[in-house]
């Protein structure tokens, strides 16, 4: 059975930090491209930074020299780490994989909430 289950969200304040971790099961994660999507009331689901099976990184201008992917292919783990949170990234964020070969794997967590305010 695939999972993906994010943890690590929170309330914290403008200027902090918080690093999120996806924990997945059940599909070679390996082989998997990683990502960290985020979604915030009224908007739409947008990409904020993903990995690839190779280590390679892309961003989201919008968090770009803020925020930090990585992955543990041994403990099956990818981490989103933010820092200089702003109000603008509060959203519920999900940890997504996906692997294109004869057709699309793609698999979803059910995300945890990040709240920026004071």
């Amino acid at each position: 059975q695939v999972q993906l289950v994010e943890s690590g969200g929170g309330l914290v304040q403008p200027g902090g930090s918080l690093r999120l971790s996806c924990a997945a099961s059940g599909f070679t994660f390996s082989n998997y491209a990683m990502s960290w999507y985020r979604q915030a009331p009224g908007k739409q689901r947008e990409l904020v930074a993903a990995i690839t099976s190779g280590g390679s990184t892309n961003y989201a201008d919008s968090v770009k020299g803020r925020f930090t992917v990585s992955r543990d292919n041994g403990k099956k783990l990818v981490y989103l780490q933010m820092n200089s949170l702003k109000p603008e990234d509060t959203a519920m964020y999900y940890c997504n994989g996906r692997m294109i070969i004869s057709r699309t794997f793609d698999y979803w967590g059910q995300g945890t909430q990040v709240t920026v305010s004071s």
